[in-house]
Parts: C-alpha cells; structure tokens; sequence
C-alpha cells in the first residue's frame, strides 16, 4: 500500500510545478454570464413519510405499522421541501414485506394528491431500495404513466425485505446482479445510487456490507441504472437536541463507527481514496446530498427538513425528465447550510469547452479552468449568513493501474490549487477564478469543493457533538477530459 500511494505521475508532478500551472486573475469589467438555458435546481432524493412502516409479525402477512418510522404525509413533507427552497424531491420510503402493495395501493395515490396540492416542486416516486447483499439504495422511477407499475415490478420481484420470513434468500450477489440486469433492460431506466456507503465502517478504509468492489460491479452490470452514490448523508441534526443546543454526544449523521468529515462519507471525503479511484478508473461516477429525513430534530430525532441544511443541484430545465438527465449524468454539485446557490465549472482549450458532468477531448497542450460561484447575501435556515473562505481545484489521472483499483486508491490525484478570497473576483453576482491547467498526456478529471473553514485544509473527522452549521462544504462532480487520437 505504501508503495501504490508514493506513486506520482509525470503529469501530477508538472501539474503541482508553479512554473508550469498558474492563477489567472479575472477582470472587473464584465459580469460572469452562465452558460446554456438550465439552471440549478436544488433537490433531495432521500426523504421517508409515513410508509416507512414497522411491522406487526404476529399477523400473516404482517401488517404494516404506518409512521412507524417516519411521521409525515408526502404533503407535508413536498411543502417543507419546497418552503426550503427546493424545486425536486423524491419520496423514498423503505420496503418490508409486501411493501410494494402498500406502495401500490396507499402510497402512490397520495403521492399523485400531493402533487396536485403542492404544484412547483417535482415529486418523483421512488423508495429506498432494501439492497441486496448490501443496505440501502435510492430508486427513482421516471415520470411516466406506467411509474407506479414500474416500482411495483422491481420493489416485489427484487426489494430485500419483500420476501419474509427468508430475506436471506434474496440477500446474494448473484440476486442483487439479478436485479440489476432487470433494471437495466427497462425502458425508461430507473435511476439507483447508494446511500451511505460507508455508515458501517468501523476504520478509514475498511468497509462492510457496502464496499468498493460491490459497486464496481454493480455498475458494470447497469451502467445506465448505477450513476454513483451519496457523498453528503442525512440524519445531519443528530447532534442537536430538540431545544436547538447541541448534544455533546451526538454523532454527526449516525456513522457510529468511523466518522463523517465535515459531514461528508469517508468515501467522498478523502482525496485520493475510493471516489477517486473510481474516477482513475474512468467510471462516471457522481455523488448526491440528501437529509434522509423521517422526523424533525425538534420532535427528538436526527434529521432536518429536505432542504434545511444539505443541498442537491441539478443543471436542468424545471420538468422531470431534464432533472432525471442531470442526475443521471452528473450535472450536480452538492452544499450544506446554503454556503452557495450555484456553481459553475469549466475547462476550454481552444473554441472547445466542458463543464460539470461533460467531457472535454483535449489536445496536448494547456486548457483554462474557470470557476464562479453565487455566494447569497442572504440568511440560511440557522439564520446565518455563512461566506466561502477557499475553493480547491482538485486534478486527478485516468491511469487504468489494476494496483491502485484493488487499493480502492488514486495517488494521481491532489488539490492542485487552494483559492482565497484574494484569488478570485466579482463579476455581476459571482465569484469568479481561472487557472491554466498544464498539457497532460494522460485523460483526467478536475473536480472543486470549498468550505467556510479557510485554515481547515482537508475536512477532517467529526467528534461527538460537532454543530454542523459551523463546518460547511460544497463539492462539484467531475469535468472529465479525455484525449484527442
């Protein structure tokens, strides 16, 4: 392992040399203008209601225990979404057995008077996937006449907790592949990405139920289904009690074993570790923010409203399919605590030019990298008006290195620069930065966070009883760059 993490490329190595990469400072004299004619749109693909049920096992079948738990109707659940300012959630309840005839019969009739009743935010149907050989994932079914079928189809033929009394006998590799290849065959597609990922790891690096070879395989098995995994998990209020002080030990989003940092899955969080080796790898693998809400911290749980603290950002047009689109491409950043309401990334070489999610065929030769961002002058929902104190520009190869795969590990990959206020310049309402990005023979990725924690140079573990208002970050999903033949 120490030898695969000492490995630096050549590019990396002319990459980090000041001489060759530099800060370019933008001018004053014209606004930032965004590109295309999308948007982001803030979501959340994570949020249980009252069907997330418990089960009276003394009756057969066994009888569902409604708000068991979760307490709200989707209702409630679309008008706090949407007074938090999102414009697309997804209800996500958990399975159980015979859960997808409550889906059916209960669950999606209210869902379709919710949206009636709270128009201007999308409500996907959905549900936490009881993952096989695994824990949970979310499942987004595509708006169509047929979504209610759909889930209905997946949910009883291949959900984990549908079988009872012998969930085991779905709880295989080989059932999960099962269905995966069904999914995959569907048209349209469902959506499935990982909750979590590594919530039961007890060590950096170490990881049960859920781990990277799973996922891999997973995605080489749907790659249209698979699009990547949470990097910024819910239940974010587990260290606030319901008066609003903080709860000395409480553990940020519920990772009992090996912590958060900065609210972030170790899996996404570590520069160089397994999100990154996914990217060295060439996979197009992209990572969300979600509340994973089932009741509010003021009513004694652990969570936050959808939208309340942790943000999902779609570049898309304000309809299903277009938010679907974004998601499943990777045209997402996440935030917490509202630090930044919108970000672009970009990298031109000449009359090309490749942004969040994209891929630029590059020549060998310098590209520019642009980045702004819309830091709100307004308050959060902790009645704070938080600022970003640095954004990283993170660089990364595609290096095919089997050893670096089975070490879950990109050692190619490093923050290339750390931008401060001084660094970068108001255009109109952004922010905004350049930096030339030296030729590389090698295809690559960028990707940028930043952090109102300007001395925090890399987020680090979250102890017992952290405020979570107090330690925000965002993060972009890749520009991936690839070279021209």
């Amino acid at each position: 392992m120490s030898r695969v993490k000492n490995v630096i490329s050549t590019a990396i190595a002319l990459t980090l040399l000041s001489a060759c990469a530099k800060t370019v400072l933008t001018s004053d004299n014209h606004d930032f203008k965004p590109p295309g004619n999308k948007q982001w749109l803030a979501g959340d693909h994570h949020i249980h209601g009252k069907f997330s049920a418990k089960w009276d096992t003394s009756t057969q079948p066994p009888t569902a225990i409604l708000f068991g738990d979760a307490h709200y109707f989707t209702a409630l659940n679309a008008q706090m979404a949407k007074q938090h300012g999102l414009q697309w959630m997804v209800t996500t309840d958990h399975g159980g057995p015979k859960h997808s005839r409550v889906n059916l019969e209960q669950a999606y009739p209210e869902l379709v008077a919710s949206r009636k009743a709270v128009p201007g935010i999308l409500q996907f149907y959905g549900m936490e996937f009881d993952t096989p050989n695994a824990r949970h994932s979310t499942l987004i079914i595509p708006h169509t006449d047929e979504e209610a079928q759909q889930l209905y189809t997946i949910e009883s033929q291949f959900n984990r907790r549908e079988a009872f009394p012998n969930e085991f006998e779905r709880d295989t590799e080989s059932f999960m592949l099962k269905a995966l290849n069904a999914m995959q065959a569907m048209s349209p597609r469902p959506v499935l990405s990982v909750n979590h990922p590594a919530r039961q790891a007890d060590e950096l690096g170490q990881f049960k139920k859920v781990t990277p070879e799973k996922m891999r395989l997973w995605q080489d098995t749907a790659p249209d289904v698979i699009t990547g995994m949470t990097g910024i998990p819910g239940h974010q209020a587990a260290t606030i009690n319901p008066d609003g002080s903080n709860d000395p030990e409480g553990t940020r989003a519920e990772y009992y074993g090996y912590p958060t940092h900065g609210g972030t899955d170790q899996m996404t969080a570590i520069v160089g570790g397994v999100w990154d080796s996914f990217l060295g790898e060439g996979r197009r693998w992209s990572i969300t923010a979600v509340s994973d809400s089932h009741a509010h911290y003021t009513e004694g749980r652990t969570d936050f409203w959808p939208g309340e603290y942790a943000k999902t950002y779609v570049y898309a047009q304000q309809d299903y399919d277009s938010v679907l689109d974004g998601l499943r491409g990777g045209k997402v950043f996440v935030t917490t605590g509202d630090l930044i309401t919108e970000l672009y990334v970009s990298l031109s070489q000449s009359e090309k030019t490749a942004s969040i999610g994209e891929t630029l065929v590059a020549a060998d030769k310098p590209a520019t990298v642009t980045i702004a961002f819309l830091d709100p002058d307004t308050l959060n929902y902790h009645d704070d008006n938080p600022s970003v104190g640095r954004v990283d520009l993170i660089y990364g190869e595609v290096h095919g290195n089997k050893e670096f795969a089975a070490n879950n590990v990109n050692p190619t990959t490093e923050v290339i620069k750390r931008f401060y206020p001084s660094d970068w310049s108001r255009q109109g309402n952004y922010q905004v930065m350049t930096f030339e990005l030296p030729a590389s023979e090698s295809a690559g990725y960028i990707r940028v966070r930043g952090t109102n924690r300007a001395k925090e140079l890399e987020p680090q573990p979250d102890v017992k009883g952290e405020n979570p208002w107090t330690d925000l970050w965002f993060y972009s999903n890749p520009v991936y760059i690839d070279k021209a033949k």
